[in-house]
C-alpha cells in the first residue's frame, strides 16, 4: 500500500478534494448507475482517508464520521484500475487498525463477505439504497475487537458500499 493520507475537509486542497470526488462520482453515481445526492453536507465534518497509485491517481477511498459512540465508516470505494490488488482491503485495515471504538457502515449485500473478513457482523435488517440491497454493520470496539484478517479480500469497490 502507498502511503496513507489523511486530511479534514478544510485541510483538503481543491486538487484533492477534486480527485477524491471524481472517484465516487465515478463509481457510485456512473457505474453503479445510481443517481443520488452524492455531496450530501457530512463531507465537511468528515476526516477523509486515501491511497494513490503509482502515478498518482487515487486507488482507495474512505470518510470517517464520529456518530455518538461509534465511528462510520463511508464512500469506501475502490478505483477500477486498482481492484483486486487488496488496497481497499490495506486501507480499511490501516483504518480500523486506528480506531479503538465500535465501527458501524452500510455494506452492499455483495460486499457483505468482504466487511465479515474484517471482523463486522451484520446488526439489523437489510434495506434498500438508491435500488441497491444493504445490510448495516457494526464492528465491536476496544480489545474484544475481532482481528482484522490479514487474508487478502476483494477489493471494496468492487462491489462498492453503502453511502453515508
Amino acid at each position: 500500500m502507498t502511503d496513507l493520507l489523511r486530511a479534514a475537509f478544510p485541510d483538503l486542497t481543491p486538487a484533492e478534494l477534486y480527485d477524491l470526488l471524481a472517484l465516487r462520482v465515478r463509481v457510485f453515481v456512473v457505474e453503479q448507475d445510481c443517481a443520488f445526492q452524492e455531496l450530501d453536507g457530512l463531507d465537511a465534518v468528515a476526516e477523509h482517508v486515501w491511497t494513490r497509485g503509482p502515478s498518482g491517481e487515487v486507488a482507495a477511498y474512505l470518510r470517517v464520521l464520529a456518530e455518538g459512540p461509534d465511528t462510520r465508516l463511508g464512500r469506501i470505494v475502490t478505483a477500477p484500475e486498482h481492484r483486486g490488488t487488496g488496497a481497499g482491503a490495506a486501507l480499511m485495515r490501516a483504518v480500523l487498525s486506528g480506531i479503538d471504538g465500535p465501527v458501524v457502515l452500510g455494506a452492499q449485500v455483495q460486499a457483505q463477505g468482504f466487511y465479515e473478513r474484517l471482523g463486522f457482523v451484520v446488526d439489523g435488517p437489510g434495506y434498500d439504497e438508491d435500488g441497491i440491497p444493504h445490510v448495516p454493520m457494526r464492528r465491536p470496539g476496544g480489545p474484544a475487537s475481532p482481528p482484522v484478517s490479514d487474508r487478502r479480500a476483494p477489493s471494496v469497490g468492487e462491489t462498492g458500499e453503502g453511502r453515508p
